[in-house]
């Protein structure tokens, strides 16, 4: 028995070293004989068999084409498409129609691995290690998925609104190098959690993070194809999008980022006394309490005037109300709620890929493609944790700390 095991795999070894050629080329054959056989069916008779006096279907093969590249998921292979002439119209194959270079699968995996960081250079080397040598790519292959994705964004963003119910929406801006613009222009981006407790990219747009306008832009254009006004925003305090809600959805509730307000009054105290400061900090929005927030705000301010840093502790009075905002909502949602992270993530993904790129002349001309990141990131989005509140914070039921008070009268609109 031990020698038979030995011998098996000793021959065994070169099968399986050779592996992935031997499947390439069974599904080249497999796919040439399908090639074969898509022609007989189409003109009723097999190779060299003469065509019936009374068969009325026109057309004769006549060779081949030459070799064509296909790049598929187990690399590429070459297939010959064989030429029928003398129809009344031209026969084009089902199975591989004209001008196809790559399956859907290897169309899909060309963009995830360019918006996944790949400058070009190293996007054809990994493309070519993946489908081999013979892998039909070139720059004008990301030129054209540009082109498709800038249609794509197109589509994207005049589609109809109607029956979505956005309940919390992050907002925030990434700047994008453009080696042509005066001014420091950026990507504004709007993330929602749907009724459902799903999470889904609904504007992505060039403007300015500051400007009123170019918000009141955004939320008027998702007015207009159909979208509620949301029941709380999260974004950076420096935002235009305040300005841009009053003026377009005044009822909906506003939370400050936590995250962007702790960086700002971090940077006014001194490197030595900033771990002591943010260890203080950072406890604050974990309170259990509207009680107990204002107390852990109290005991920092106090710290902060003990180190001369009492501007920094001042920080956290400026717009208070709307840093504490979370506590009207289910203590389940508040770890969605006190930041912008829902935004700051995908974020990452963006960078990884402006990163890799070269400088855009214009933002706009990265507009299309960082949309196109986005969309990819979102198939990772996870749900918002107890998404079967959600029904509830649509009811504007009455929570207070977190917890909904019973008997309450749903909050009405202002």
């Amino acid at each position: 028995m031990s020698k038979y095991t030995i011998e098996s795999t000793s021959e065994s070894r070169p099968f399986w070293e050779g592996l992935e050629d031997f499947a390439r080329r069974e599904v080249q054959s497999f796919i040439q004989r399908i090639l074969e056989e898509e022609v007989t069916e189409h003109l009723g008779r097999g190779r060299s068999q003469r065509r019936e006096a009374v068969d009325s279907r026109e057309g004769y093969r006549n060779g081949y084409g030459k070799p064509r590249r296909l790049s598929t998921s187990l690399g590429t292979i070459r297939v010959r498409r064989p030429r029928v002439r003398g129809l009344m119209e031209n026969f084009e194959s089902r199975i591989l129609p004209l001008f196809k270079r790559r399956t859907e699968e290897v169309g899909k995996l060309l963009p995830e691995l360019y918006l996944h960081g790949l400058s070009l250079g190293d996007f054809d080397l990994a493309m070519r290690g993946l489908l081999g040598e013979g892998a039909p790519l070139s720059e004008g292959s990301i030129v054209r998925l540009k082109a498709a994705w800038r249609s794509e964004y197109d589509v994207w963003k005049g589609r109809s609104l109607e029956g979505l119910e956005a309940l919390y929406l992050w907002v925030d801006g990434i700047y994008v190098k453009a080696g042509l613009e005066k001014d420091k222009a950026a990507l504004l981006v709007v993330i929602a959690a749907l009724k459902d407790g799903s999470k889904a990219v609904l504007a992505v747009e060039s403007g300015y993070r500051e400007s009123v306008e170019s918000w009141s832009a955004i939320l008027r254009d998702l007015k207009r194809r159909g979208l509620k006004a949301p029941r709380l925003v999260v974004g950076d305090g420096h935002l235009g999008i305040w300005g841009a809600l009053s003026n377009v959805f005044p009822d909906t509730a506003e939370q400050r980022c936590w995250n962007h307000r702790i960086i700002n009054i971090l940077d006014k105290i001194s490197k030595k006394k900033q771990p002591e400061a943010k260890s203080l900090l950072t406890a604050i929005p974990y309170a259990p309490t509207r009680e107990e927030v204002e107390q852990r705000k109290k005991v920092f301010q106090k710290w902060c005037g003990s180190n001369g840093c009492a501007a920094a502790g001042e920080l956290l009075d400026r717009d208070w109300e709307r840093m504490v905002t979370f506590y009207d909502f289910p203590k389940e949602h508040w770890k969605h709620l006190r930041t912008t992270n829902p935004v700051e993530s995908p974020f990452a993904a963006v960078r990884l890929r402006t990163g890799a790129a070269k400088r855009f002349k214009k933002v706009e001309n990265a507009t299309a493609m960082i949309w196109k990141v986005l969309m990819v990131a979102e198939k990772t989005f996870r749900k918002i944790a107890a998404p079967e509140l959600l029904a509830e914070v649509a009811e504007r039921t009455v929570y207070v700390n977190g917890v909904k008070v019973k008997n309450a009268e749903p909050k009405v609109a202002a």
